[in-house]
């Protein structure tokens, strides 16, 4: 069983009653394919850590809430300069340091957090207070490797340690950002992975490789997502309850 898997079962998805919980906690996520003319594909990361181009399993979850659901402090903040940028800083804490990663997180602590992952962040408390810059490292898995005020972008698939193009790669974005006409935030959680040592067939080219993730696994990352968002947005982001 993957990390992944194991994660989503951790969370109650192994039962029917959870499998029904989550459904109804999940209902106003939405999971579609990340447009082939999305700026993710274009980006001077992409081209860097996917230098050939490798075929990649790829999906986004969005969801809107209404502004007037948003934490009042997170809304006047955006409102100034020096602000611009703490909805989406809210939005990570809560996906790193919220309770849907906490499974993951305590998995990754037993392996890898000692002496030489000491400067990474990996409390809670540190998650749910970082304003992740530049550089931030997450848990032996994430590395912020862009920012601008509604876009968080962390490298993943391995640890950030190792710096060179990875069998096991991909880039992940955290997307905040407020719609004044509509009066809501509207948040996304953007996924692509890759094979970034893969090398395409000599003749055919990438035609009919298949993507790093089967379906099945696929379909777990999509419901992964989803609880991340849900366990953000509700946690840290806004005042539903």
């Amino acid at each position: 069983m993957t990390i992944l898997s194991k994660t989503v079962a951790a969370a109650g998805w192994g039962t029917l009653a959870g499998a029904a919980g989550f459904v109804g906690m999940t209902r106003h996520c939405k999971v579609s394919p990340v447009a082939p003319t999305d700026y993710i594909f274009n980006h001077t990361l992409y081209a860097r850590y996917n230098p050939s181009n490798a075929p990649v399993t790829q999906d986004i979850c969005t969801r809107t809430v209404p502004l007037s659901k948003i934490r009042p402090e997170l809304l006047e903040a955006e409102k100034t300069e020096e602000g611009k940028g703490k909805l989406v800083e809210a939005f990570c804490q809560g996906v790193w340091g919220g309770l849907g990663y906490a499974y993951q997180r305590r998995y990754l602590e037993k392996k890898y957090r000692g002496p030489d992952t000491a400067t990474q962040l990996w409390d809670r408390t540190q998650l749910k207070e970082s304003s992740f810059p530049m550089g931030t490292q997450i848990t032996d898995h994430f590395e912020v490797v862009a920012k601008t005020p509604t876009s968080i972008i962390v490298r993943c698939g391995d640890s950030p340690r190792k710096l060179e193009v990875r069998e096991s790669d991909g880039l992940f974005e955290m997307l905040a950002e407020i719609n004044e006409k509509e009066g809501v935030a509207e948040f996304g959680l953007k996924s692509v992975f890759y094979n970034g040592l893969a090398q395409p067939d000599k003749e055919k080219g990438w035609e009919g490789a298949a993507p790093p993730m089967g379906p099945w696994i696929q379909w777990l990352h999509a419901q992964y997502d989803k609880l991340l968002m849900e366990t953000s947005v509700r946690g840290q982001v806004c005042k539903l309850r």
